[in-house]
């Protein structure tokens, strides 16, 4: 039990942990769902808006800008005040903003809505995986990881699933209306089941830590989100891009100096299992955002399917990727957590070996479909392992630190994903289009340049040629999205290279508890301070 925990609330026990379990989960479901959802309601918020792509965009963004820059800060004072006040709190300010989001009269106010929901979320989401880390024994912690890591990694495919269903049958508002009821389920949950545990420190909050870390993480961020709309050499992504790097080194000089007392101890690096789970998700991640900005427009552009039937052909992955997070932790007991992240990014490399090679404007789905399965699997496996190895390197008393900082890289490593790849597709398109595009007439084929999407639209202008225009456009885009796999293939080779040479050693990962301070004082004792290799 936490030592801090309420003498008279005890250690929960099977049914009571059980119960837990599915309130934090269903409370992360609400902002994993809230991450992707708006996105299949942009035509419907252009038109009810009069807003330009860019501000949807940011309707769309600045939830997320929100959610990774305070993850970090606002879990650090959840970890003092009190994961379940925290938690209650979160869950209170998430639910408001929802409910102005959906009755939202104007951009300006929409705007507003969604950033209090990311601050919301980011006082939700490191509580909920630091309420596991805490309340679970060890023998029970892997498991309950598992489910927690399936919901993160296959929980923003349901909620877009069933958002796109939503705005079929109704309207862009009833969007909101299912992060909501989770909410109201999570909250009630969470205030009858829930413990509340806290941890005391002999230093002071970190507050200029906490400052910089935000600074960084919205400069970076917004270099990632605005970048391909901008243009990487726009002022804005410039400006943006200096003050993240310049905050991000006076973070880490800060961090190291606090030593003890900073916000994040930047010594735990030093740690196999922190790196290794780290980089692992970060990739991981990365590779499964730049999937889904590839596979929404195949599946809409290419294929000619809606966005609840597109949306729905995602959920074999979805499906995959959280029963194999299930699964993982009896393999990891079996083979080692670092056969098992090897194994999972092995599988996933084959995923995207399959969609690279198969993929084709006459393939159709069931080309896709093998790859994709292997790919859900191999991430299933491989991240439940690598967020227990993260979290695990950090002391009981900072889980609310670990959880965010596995937030906060999974944010980072969806960013790039988006940002990276995507670009290559959009690349790899544009060098292949013009040569596609002999006869067709001068505005027409300049629309078609800008994606597949304006392609498919334009067709209708072009006459006799529309049908050629079509083709050429998919064929392009199938061009683009195989430059974009064989990148995500070279990225998970040197990821399991990384990981057969560095991941964690040992039939486990580190995980918090009883042996922390031991920890700490080898720690304390190691040469210059560092944690000594894992």
């Amino acid at each position: 039990m936490n030592p801090n925990q309420s003498a008279d609330e005890g250690a929960p026990d099977a049914r009571r942990r059980r119960t837990i379990l599915i309130a934090v989960c269903v409370a992360l479901m609400a902002v994993i769902a809230s991450v992707s959802g708006l996105n299949v309601a942009q035509p419907d918020l252009a038109v009810i808006f009069g807003a330009s792509q860019s501000t949807i965009l940011w309707i769309i963004n600045i939830y997320t800008l929100a959610l990774a820059a305070l993850l970090l800060p606002l879990g650090a004072i959840g970890d003092r005040l009190g994961r379940k006040p925290m938690l209650l709190g979160g869950l209170a300010v998430f639910g408001v903003a929802g409910v102005a989001a959906a009755l939202a009269p104007s951009t300006e106010v929409m705007l507003a809505a969604r950033l209090l929901s990311g601050v919301g979320a980011a006082m939700i989401m490191p509580i909920t995986l630091a309420v596991i880390t805490t309340t679970f024994p060890e023998e029970e912690r892997g498991r309950a990881i598992g489910v927690w890591t399936g919901v993160a990694g296959g929980g923003g495919v349901l909620g877009m699933f069933l958002s796109a269903a939503l705005v079929d049958v109704a309207n862009w508002r009833w969007l909101f209306a299912l992060p909501v009821a989770l909410v109201v389920v999570a909250f009630a949950m969470t205030l009858r089941s829930v413990p509340d545990s806290s941890e005391t420190s002999g230093h002071p909050f970190d507050s200029v830590g906490a400052l910089t870390s935000v600074v960084a993480v919205v400069g970076l961020i917004f270099v990632l989100q605005e970048g391909p709309e901008r243009g990487w050499s726009a002022p804005a992504t410039l400006i943006g891009g200096a003050v993240g790097v310049v905050a991000a080194a006076g973070f880490v000089g800060w961090e190291l100096r606090r030593r003890d007392a900073a916000l994040l101890d930047l010594r735990l690096f030093g740690k196999r299992s922190a790196a290794a789970g780290s980089l692992t998700l970060l990739a991981l991640f990365g590779v499964q955002a730049g999937i889904f900005v590839v596979l929404f427009p195949f599946f809409q552009a290419v294929l000619g399917w809606s966005a609840l039937l597109s949306t729905l052909a995602l959920m074999p992955m979805a499906v995959a990727m959280m029963a194999a997070s299930g699964l993982a932790p009896r393999l990891a007991v079996r083979v080692g957590a670092r056969s098992t992240m090897a194994s999972g990014t092995l599988l996933a490399a084959a995923g995207l070996v399959l969609m690279a090679t198969f993929v084709s404007v006459d393939g159709g789905y069931p080309a896709l479909l093998p790859g994709m399965l292997a790919m859900g699997i191999g991430m299933g496996l491989a991240m439940t392992p690598s967020t227990e190895a993260l979290t695990g390197s950090l002391p009981r008393e900072r889980q609310g630190v670990a959880s965010a900082l596995n937030d906060v890289t999974r944010e980072f490593g969806t960013a790039l994903g988006v940002a990276l790849l995507g670009a290559l597709v959009s690349a790899g398109y544009r060098s292949t289009i013009g040569t596609r595009l002999d006869g067709v007439p001068g505005g027409v084929a300049d629309t078609a340049r800008e994606g597949v999407a304006n392609a498919v639209e334009a067709a209708g202008g072009a006459g006799v040629h529309g049908r050629v225009l079509i083709r050429g456009a998919q064929e392009s885009f199938v061009d683009g999205w195989q430059q974009a796999m064989w990148a995500g293939v070279a990225m998970m080779a040197a990821l399991l290279l990384y990981i057969l040479t560095r991941g964690p050693q040992g039939s486990r990962v580190e995980t918090p508890g009883k042996d922390d301070d031991t920890v700490r004082r080898i720690a304390e004792r190691s040469p210059e301070g560092s944690f000594p290799s894992a």
